[in-house]
């Protein structure tokens, strides 16, 4: 089946990964890629052989057949419109929108078109995330009650090139790596119902340390410490925290609380946890020590709470980013369903507006979208095969 051209909209950090994948799926190619600097445009088609083109002729080219839209949060809206007027499929970088409202007019232009609409993250399509669904509807730790979630660091001034969007709207910590721990939460235990959520900014300004903006200052315009509690449709209640504003922790990355056990990811590294596609898992189930029987005293000791390894048990373990545009475009050739929509992006946009929302009101939001949870993935699929 011939591959689904596709045309990239945004050249920035991220984009090496998704150009180096794109090459290894079977079923999409990368066509034209386009941004606003020329230069950029000429370097990014000649390092990875494809088309350099300015926005309006990738817009225009019939070739293209879907556009990545890896524009900052504040240009997704403006770029996704432009290409499903246009008469391609979408895929973006998360978040969807800024706003519900874009988020709205970004599905509707879609549904008049009778274009698809995809959206990262699609980490939680990796075989982590696929591990820990399958044992969750496997009944490991039985019925899912309480979850919580925390991405604390102290931003990305330190490391990242160009960090000042991240301390604009529609960016920050919640809307920077929230995305990966609520899409990741959505795929698990589905839609939520409603959100809590309170909200803070440590500092009004950010130093920036890397290069090659070292020494130059940002306004900060978002808030970087958001700690929201979300109540989903099955009855879960989850904590979700994240920050800009820690400068180190120990706590989990996510732990899942079931009423036979617990599941969770273990890692050190707070860029971690659903923002990866592999990375190891440890699991409990009360079986694994008498609670009753023991002893007070014992229950205070880590041999008391053992923990095991569980093995991933489907593909996709190394940064896998494009991943749900390839499955999105099968999904397109086949005429099936895929799984990293953007109504499920849009309901994740939905719980973190709300959060913020809730934090200026101090008022519940209730939550008006859903979307169709989507299936695990198939074990055994060899990697970037996707026919």
């Amino acid at each position: 089946m011939e591959p689904m051209r596709v045309g990239v909209v945004g050249l920035g950090n991220i984009s090496d990964i998704y150009f180096k994948n794109i090459a290894l799926f079977d079923n999409i190619e990368t066509y034209a890629c386009a941004a606003p600097r020329p230069d950029k445009v000429r370097e990014k088609a000649e390092a990875y052989g494809c088309r350099a083109m300015t926005v309006d002729e990738l817009m225009a080219d019939p070739a293209v057949e879907i556009v990545l839209n890896l524009t900052t949060p504040a240009a997704h809206r403006e770029i996704s419109l432009r290409a499903l007027n246009a008469g391609k499929h979408l895929y973006t970088e998360k978040p969807l929108a800024v706003t519900p409202e874009e988020g709205r007019q970004i599905l509707s232009a879609a549904a008049e078109k009778g274009l698809k609409v995809g959206c990262a993250p699609d980490t939680f399509l990796g075989a982590r995330s696929q591990t820990i669904r399958k044992l969750i509807a496997g009944g490991a730790i039985g019925a899912p009650i309480a979850a919580t979630c925390f991405m604390v660091c102290h931003g990305h001034e330190h490391w990242h090139p160009r960090p000042e969007f991240y301390y604009k709207e529609g960016a920050g910590p919640l809307f920077d790596m929230g995305p990966y721990y609520l899409t990741f939460l959505a795929a698990m235990l589905g839609p939520a119902k409603r959100v809590f959520g309170m909200a803070g900014t440590a500092s009004k300004t950010r130093l920036i340390t890397s290069e090659p903006l070292n020494g130059a200052s940002i306004d900060v315009e978002t808030p970087t410490h958001i700690s929201g509690t979300i109540e989903y449709a099955n009855g879960a209640i989850v904590t979700l925290v994240t920050s800009f504003d820690v400068w180190d922790s120990r706590l989990p990355r996510v732990e899942i609380y079931g009423t036979e056990g617990v599941i969770a990811m273990d890692d050190a590294d707070p860029l971690c946890g659903p923002n990866s596609f592999g990375g190891r898992i440890k699991y409990r189930h009360k079986s694994q020590n008498d609670w009753n029987d023991a002893p007070r005293t014992a229950l205070r000791k880590t041999e008391a709470t053992p923990w095991e390894d569980s093995p991933l048990c489907f593909t996709y373990t190394e940064n896998s980013r494009g991943l749900g545009l390839a499955d999105m475009a099968r999904g397109i050739r086949t005429g099936t369903e895929f799984r990293a929509t953007g109504e499920m992006a849009y309901h994740v946009l939905e719980i973190m507006t709300g959060m913020l929302a809730s934090s200026g009101t101090g008022v519940c939001h209730e939550l008006q979208s859903t979307f169709r949870i989507p299936e695990l993935m198939p074990q055994g699929l060899p990697e970037y095969a996707m026919f």
